[in-house]
């Protein structure tokens, strides 16, 4: 009977644990989801709409990354995106932030088409920044990883525009 009833602890202790494990593996991977590798410390916003309410509450700029899953471009620009400091301070403390792999119905978040990567700025009055743009004049708001310091400068020129502008 001793026998019997340590092995139906220890086999009680070991689905414990296990659950306790698989617990503790989904705790740390829910961020992972609206986050889709481009900053798990940033809080994401899920919705196009609520980023808009919450840029509107805060009176933070909206940041909004269009990407797919399967896109080369995407996956070097949001590997360059996640790794800089610089970016996801200022992107967890001053910005409501957005990361679509779908459009949305904003016409004017496309202005000049419906390519990945696309990264625009709407201010907290919910005006589409269409004149905070990237460096290529064919695709106006694309980034490449080498671009990192201008998106930065970007961020800080969105940032400057609420302050004199609102």
């Amino acid at each position: 009977i001793m026998l019997h009833s340590t092995l139906a602890l220890s086999l009680l202790l070991i689905a414990v644990s296990s659950n306790f494990a698989m617990a503790i593996k989904k705790e740390k991977r829910a961020p992972q989801t609206l986050s889709r590798g481009w900053g798990d410390e940033i809080t994401w916003v899920q919705t196009y709409e609520e980023g808009l309410y919450q840029a509107k509450k805060s009176n933070k700029p909206l940041m909004v990354i269009h990407h797919l899953e399967d896109c080369q471009y995407c996956q070097a620009l949001k590997k360059a995106f996640a790794e800089n400091e610089e970016i996801q301070e200022m992107a967890q403390n001053n910005f409501v932030m957005l990361n679509l792999m779908h459009e949305t119905t904003d016409k004017n978040l496309s202005p000049d088409g419906q390519y990945v990567p696309r990264i625009m700025f709407v201010d907290p009055s919910l005006t589409v920044r269409a004149d905070i743009t990237g460096r290529y004049s064919n695709r106006l708001y694309t980034y490449e990883p080498q671009d990192i310091p201008f998106l930065i400068e970007n961020m800080k020129k969105a940032l400057r525009l609420i302050q004199t502008e609102l």
